[in-house]
């Protein structure tokens, strides 16, 4: 016969294996960083940030990764600011990289650069000036991007000629501005990077 503490234990289990086959669904239903890249594929393109057409030869796909990780942000004075105040300025992405297989296949940092896991294939990015960039349809996300070249690239990057970064989600800095000249704020955020080519 079961007692009242008994039926209570019962519940209590029932309703932590329900909660917990509840999260495993919601994760394992989340899009995994290979839907994200075949989704980035139908995304109109802003002409602030497209290729150039490179007519006759055209453009090709070096490689296109799913990033996810965190921009960082640190706390500065405003310039002018009496009495005085801060702002957050951006220091520096750190995210990993996913390929189509939703295999994590490298990281992405300061420089800004990308680097793959055991190989020497890297590639550092640089703005244009002025820079090439365009709003997030997603106004609570960071701009999306076309970079140059700051070095010469390595490895499976070594023909690349431009760098993308579209589909970004989330990444801006708060609007609540920073009380002390210390702060630090990691804000999280997911992009797809696009590494192309001028055909020669």
């Amino acid at each position: 016969m079961l007692t009242n503490r008994s039926i209570a234990n019962l519940l209590t289990a029932m309703i932590a294996c329900v909660l917990l086959f509840s999260c495993k669904k919601e994760k394992d239903n989340s899009p995994s960083p290979a839907s994200k890249i075949a989704e980035s594929e139908n995304l109109v393109i802003p002409v602030a940030i497209d290729l150039p057409a490179n007519i006759p030869q055209g453009n090709s796909r070096v490689a296109t990764f799913y990033a996810e990780g965190v921009q960082k942000y640190k706390s500065q004075v405003k310039a002018g600011s009496s009495p005085v105040t801060f702002e957050w300025v951006f220091v520096a992405p750190q995210a990993d990289l996913y390929d189509a297989n939703n295999k994590k296949v490298g990281t992405h940092s300061a420089g800004p650069t990308w680097q793959l896991f055991g190989t020497a294939d890297s590639i550092y990015g640089q703005a244009y000036s002025p820079a090439k960039s365009a709003p997030s349809p997603d106004g609570t996300s960071i701009d999306w991007l076309q970079l140059t070249l700051k070095k010469a690239p390595t490895g499976v990057f070594t023909s690349v000629n431009y760098i993308q970064r579209i589909a970004t989600k989330g990444g801006k800095a708060p609007v609540e501005l920073p009380t002390t000249a210390n702060a630090t704020v990691d804000v999280p955020y997911t992009a797809i990077y696009r590494f192309s080519r001028k055909n020669p």
